[in-house]
């Protein structure tokens, strides 16, 4: 790794009464004009809330449990998540899956909170008392959610992959005032006849269109990426390999003003149309180097960058991308089971190992989010024992937004320079 050093530093950390896993991290939507919150699962079925609040005006970081109804003392939590219903519904739905010891069997189970009464739509602890308990038959993985569109409205739905080789959808009925499982092929084709169990799904809706990317890696090590029309639930293309292990992310992430002046065209979709910015697919490995597939939407698959070194730390377990450096572009951090962070940015054609921080147990899930509600994200690493919370050097930051100021002026200096010297231009022409 590069000899640069870690921007961030340690804020704080909370211990877990129990571990956690790669599923069970959860960012709840931002309400209230405060910063956004975390639920952290651990196997032992509780649940942390974690977040800043205002004291003696301070932030302090703190956590506390919250008592979700219809989870067994003895359940083991295998997933959350959790969503703002779309406009104009209201309302926060949290969905946990956990395995009961039923003594001879497991019994598995999907618990969606959601709570309908007035004023209560986003109050947690009033929405972990009003659940629908779905038993499942079949061992849950990874729990998501994703934006569609169903009909004239938009709708936020439950993606739940599991050992049975398929995708399970749970959609609200608003007039039964609960969530009912639907057949996943009639809002995602995409996802039909999978060829294994999906360890990672991840679905990005593109801005201005009716189109989305869906990306999935299977514990087969069989990867897949569709480009589909969300209107006519229509495949428009759709890319596929075979990786020799296991596959523990898949992400889908932009790249900023891509690929310019040329029209971005690919077969079914209309001559001249143009992405402002162009579409990438992080897959990391539980035994192979990780890898970016570039440009996705013009070049399918045939692209892949490596991220050097990425598996010179055992297995890869969770990954988030982000702009680190406040330069517009994202960078890719990679969580470890050898317990380090490693950090890559993209740099004349190639991802380049940037620098790296080490922790005291295997790190499990990350995400880049505003907990202190003042505009700079934080860094929360969920690992084996508890979460850490990592912020930004507050000098570096400064320093930064100092020198982004000034290039700022002098851009606007020389921009006034240039107006003032046409109109004398203008002024002195005969």
């Amino acid at each position: 790794m590069s000899g640069d050093c870690c921007p961030f530093t340690e804020d704080t950390f909370s211990r877990f009464p129990s571990q956690s896993n790669v599923y069970g991290l959860s960012v709840l939507p931002c309400t209230g004009g405060a910063g956004h919150e975390l639920l952290a699962a651990t196997l032992k079925g509780k649940v942390t809330s974690f977040k800043y609040q205002e004291l003696r005006d301070k932030l302090r970081a703190g956590g506390r449990e919250l008592q979700f109804t219809y989870i067994p003392v003895d359940a083991e939590i295998v997933s959350i998540d959790s969503f703002s219903k779309s406009p104009p519904k209201r309302g926060l739905v949290v969905g946990i899956t956990f395995i009961k010891d039923s003594g001879d069997k497991a019994s598995p189970f999907l618990n969606i909170y959601c709570d309908y009464e007035p004023g209560s739509e986003y109050n947690l602890d009033s929405i972990a008392q009003s659940c629908l308990n779905l038993e499942l038959k079949f061992t849950p993985f990874q729990l998501c959610h994703a934006e569609v569109q169903d009909g004239d409205q938009q709708e936020t739905v439950f993606l739940l992959g599991g050992n049975d080789q398929y995708i399970h959808l749970y959609k609200e009925n608003e007039g039964l005032h609960q969530f009912e499982e639907q057949p996943v092929e009639n809002l995602f084709p995409e996802l039909r006849d999978l060829p294994s169990n999906v360890t990672w799904l991840s679905v990005h809706n593109i801005p201005d269109t009716q189109r989305r990317i869906t990306a999935y890696g299977c514990q087969s090590g069989y990867f897949c990426v569709s480009h589909v029309d969300q209107g006519k639930r229509e495949i428009l293309q759709s890319w596929s390999l075979q990786q020799d292990g296991p596959l523990s992310k898949v992400h889908i992430f932009s790249m900023p003003d891509a690929g310019a002046e040329d029209a971005c065209r690919w077969d079914g979709i209309e001559e001249g149309h143009t992405f402002q910015e162009q579409y990438n697919v992080l897959v990391t490995s539980t035994i192979e180097l990780s890898a970016v597939y570039w440009n996705i939407l013009q070049n399918g698959l045939r692209e892949q960058l490596l991220l050097p070194n990425s598996d010179q730390f055992d297995s890869v377990l969770c990954a988030v991308t982000a702009d680190i450096d406040f330069d517009g572009q994202p960078e890719i951090l990679l969580g470890t089971y050898g317990q380090e962070l490693l950090c890559y940015k993209y740099i004349e054609g190639h991802f380049q190992p940037l620098w790296q921080r080490s922790f005291p147990s295997p790190l499990l899930c990350i995400a880049h989010v505003d907990l202190t509600w003042d505009g700079l994200c934080e860094l929360a690493i969920m690992c084996l024992k508890g979460l850490h919370i990592l912020q930004h050097s507050l000098a570096k930051t400064s320093q930064c937004l100092i020198q982004r100021l000034r290039q700022q002026v002098e851009k606007a200096s020389v921009s006034d320079m240039s107006h003032v010297q046409k109109e004398v231009e203008v002024e002195t022409i005969p």
